[in-house]
Parts: C-alpha cells; structure tokens; sequence
C-alpha cells in the first residue's frame, strides 16, 4: 500500500518535468502527505489533449458515493482488481492520471511501537510517476470534488523486506499511454504497466519516526535515522533528499 508521500519538489519542477501547460497550481512544498489532503496530479485534456498539472483531494470519492467520507478507505487501487471493483473501474477506463511524488513512505508489519518508517524514492533523484485514478463528485450542494487514489501492485525483491504493496511507478515512456495520448490503448496494455518497477531504480533508508505523526512536516523526516537497523540491501538517501 502506499499510505504516505512526499513532494517537497515545487509545481514549477513538476510541471516541466512532466510537460503540463496548465496554470500552475498553489501547492506548497510537502514532507508528509496524508490521506484527504491534497496532492498533486497530471492529467489529460479531453479537449485539448495537453497535459494539465492540478491539485486534487487523496482519497477518490466515487461517482455514486452518498457522502465524500468513503473517499478516506479509497486511497489505493489494487491493480489486480481495480479494472472489476465498481469503485475505481470507470476511472481506470477513461479517468487515468500520474501522481507526482518524490518519494514515499513504508512501515514493515509487526515489530514493536512505534513502528520504523522508511522513506522509498527513485536512487536518480528524480521525481517518481505513480501510477494513479481520479475522479468527480457532485455534492448536495452542487459542488464538485475532484479526488484520486495511487494504483498499487505487488512489491519487487528489494521493498518486499518493509511490505508486500508497492506503488505502480511508471518510467517516461509509458506516460502516454496510461494517461490516454495513444490512440491505440487496449486493457491488456493498461495492465501490463502495472507491475513492480525494478530494484535497481529505487533507493530506501530508515527515517524517524516522527513521520508517523501527520502533523509533522519538515525537511528532517528525510534524514537517515542513525539508530535504526534496517533489513540488508537498503541505501542512503540520494543526493538533495536528505
């Protein structure tokens, strides 16, 4: 699962490394993103085409939701099952999108409380493209929600030591497709994105465990925690994280 991330990266970054033209949307610098705050997202005109850069709420609030509280247990998609669930199979045909982030957060099960974080991010340094589904919601009152959940799926060699989930991380050649720009998209192709990126592109180290509080929000959280014992195979933050 992916239940914390970060983007301390600003829109400016974002946007020119994902090719939006959109107004850039106000959003500060993050260290502890949580579920039903806002997160940035990338997605495709369907007039224009173009990519677009927006602020959406993290928890996506189905279409035929009764009230926007359901959004909170909607955070991540399975991708073995979201092309069935009624939740996110409408969106994943025709409301697809990118999740920017700079990395995110993994707690390994059991173990004594508080429980070790580890921040996970791409070892380049660059911001990671997950994979994700957004959806609109009219309210009572006639406003609309626009909201979105990160696509999980099962985790590589190396993040299976902290969890069984991991988000689907995209590399730059599958954008297109997953945000719809190929004209030739089918559901199988959709699906074969949908897989653990390889080991090699991911760095992970042990962080305090301050992260564990959604209050806490500073560029400290990235730091390596000096008195962690993190399972083998781990790294140190890359250059300009931590």
């Amino acid at each position: 699962m992916c239940g914390r991330y970060f983007l301390p990266r600003g829109p400016a970054a974002i946007a020119a490394h994902f090719e939006t033209v959109s107004p850039l949307p106000n959003f500060p610098a993050t260290w502890n993103l949580a579920p039903t705050q806002d997160g940035l997202v990338v997605r495709r005109h369907p007039e224009s085409g173009a990519r677009h850069l927006d602020a959406l709420r993290w928890g996506l609030v189905p279409r035929w939701a009764k009230d926007a509280s359901v959004g909170a247990r909607m955070i991540n998609a399975r991708a073995e099952s979201l092309a069935e669930r009624p939740a996110f199979r409408d969106a994943f045909r025709k409301r697809r999108c990118l999740v920017p982030a700079d990395g995110f957060y993994e707690w390994p099960a059991g173990g004594a409380a508080p429980k070790q974080p580890y921040a996970i991010a791409l070892a380049s340094g660059e911001p990671m493209a997950l994979a994700g589904l957004w959806e609109g919601w009219r309210a009572p009152d006639g406003a609309i929600l626009r909201s979105f959940a990160i696509v999980t799926t099962e985790a590589n060699a190396k993040l299976a030591a902290l969890h069984p989930r991991m988000p689907a991380i995209l590399p730059r050649e599958a954008w297109p497709l997953w945000l719809g720009e190929d004209a030739s998209e089918d559901e199988a192709a959709l699906r074969a994105l949908l897989r653990p990126c390889p080991e090699a592109w991911l760095a992970a180290w042990p962080v305090s465990t301050r992260v564990n509080r959604v209050a806490e929000n500073d560029a400290g959280l990235l730091a390596r925690d000096p008195g962690a014992r993190p399972p083998p195979g781990l790294d140190d933050p890359p250059p300009g994280l931590a």
